[in-house]
């Protein structure tokens, strides 16, 4: 098999010939660009700069040769760049303040001071000397309530939306890219780019949002359907042109879980959230029906899962089977045949960081031969390895899962 072969099998409940693995597809299955450089290093492969495409979570574009490596079936796809062949003309020299050689899309977009402390997008976000991401302060919500909740303002939004559709040159240009990366690859492509622009946490954030959604569930709803009707309408206009390129595409980062429970609760997700997805989900199935549909939702939401289904998701991201106090196998049984589990090979919060290489190997073999079984699953960790985590425990990581 392919290894589009074998992440389709695995997605359509069929066995495939071995466990399709990934590392990059999406913003959530990667790897911090710091860790990257080592574990370049440990697996042989020449050097190079790390491409830093996600520079909030600083994130690498892995190459193909590390995917080679991993034994990884995967390959992103977004509007702007892929990691499916070279793109050398997009990346630009860039050191964080000599923290880190790399490469970047626009190094104009980043400010360091005096302190260490570099800023990003005009001071929005910012990397204190001893961090490895960027925030913002209270990741840009507020903390302190005085007056009315805050809301969007549907004209305004209606008109900015209207202003932001993407044009057809940059329609174009995308389309070009996908043809490109379906003849360069044989792996599965997976498509991120263009989402449902709805969640409990979009608009005035998910310290605020799922307030509004409790106190003013009419105009929550009256704002869902403006923004999956947008939606709608570009996906007629570039989908069935851009399906046959692409694989799987995910088109909701929601993050619906705490660490024990979920943020809201599941009738709020089915009376506000259900059908808005659904309505989008039908859309993609209708224009492109070769096409899988990805969510992704941190956190504890194994009370969700069939509410997910329902909604006519495909696939499900990360599968933190760390929150919420439910077993591993309680995940798999709950979607066993019926949505696809893409993660959760490894706990990422502690078996990884602080667990030894047997440990993560013994804990890779126990979740992931389960998670496997009738099929429907793709292995990558819990979310993305972290800047601190060694390099022979990557490669133990994918080791393990590859003798699964």
């Amino acid at each position: 098999m392919t290894g589009r072969d074998r992440v389709l099998a695995a997605l359509n409940f069929q066995p495939p010939d071995r466990l399709p693995r990934d590392l990059g597809g999406m913003p959530s299955t990667n790897i911090s660009c710091f860790a990257y450089p080592g574990l370049v290093a440990a697996l042989g492969l020449p050097y190079r700069r790390p491409r830093v495409y996600d520079t909030g979570q600083m994130l690498a574009l892995p190459e193909t040769d590390v995917l080679d490596a991993l034994g990884c079936d995967v390959v992103t796809l977004q509007p702007n760049l892929t990691n499916a062949f070279p793109q050398p003309e997009l990346w630009h020299p860039y050191d964080f303040g000599g923290r880190l050689d790399a490469e970047v899309l626009n190094p104009t977009a980043f400010e360091t001071l005096a302190d260490g402390t570099i800023l990003q997008n005009r001071g929005q976000l910012s990397m204190p000397p001893a961090a490895y991401v960027f925030d913002s302060e209270h990741a840009g919500q507020p903390l302190v309530l005085e007056g009315d909740l805050p809301r969007p303002d549907l004209n305004n939004l209606e008109k900015e939306l209207s202003e932001n559709t993407p044009t057809r040159e940059q329609v174009a240009q995308l389309l070009e890219m996908s043809r490109h990366a379906r003849h360069a690859t044989d792996r599965a492509i997976l498509f991120n780019g263009m989402q449902a622009g709805i969640g409990i946490g979009n608009f005035t954030g998910v310290a605020m949002f799922p307030m509004l959604c409790l106190t003013d569930p009419g105009f929550v709803a009256e704002l869902h359907a403006l923004m999956i009707s947008h939606a709608v309408r570009q996906l007629e206009r570039w989908l069935p042109a851009l399906g046959p390129n692409i694989d799987v595409y995910m088109c909701s980062a929601d993050d619906w879980g705490t660490q024990n429970a979920t943020i809201a609760s599941p009738e709020m997700y089915c009376t506000l959230f259900q059908p808005f997805y659904r309505q989008m989900n039908d859309t993609i199935h209708r224009l492109a029906p070769n096409v899988k549909t990805f969510f992704h939702s941190c956190g504890a939401v194994y009370t969700l899962i069939d509410d997910i289904i329902d909604s006519g998701f495909d696939v499900l991201n990360p599968v933190q089977w760390t929150a919420g106090g439910r077993h591993w196998r309680e995940w798999k049984d709950k979607g066993r045949g019926r949505i696809a589990l893409w993660g959760g090979g490894v706990d990422t919060q502690t078996t990884l960081p602080l667990g030894s290489i047997e440990a993560i190997e013994r804990q890779v073999r126990e979740v992931v031969g389960y998670f496997q079984q009738d099929s429907g699953y793709i292995f990558c960790a819990i979310h993305n390895i972290l800047a601190e985590i060694a390099p022979e425990k990557v490669i133990a990581l994918y080791r393990a899962a590859g003798s699964c």
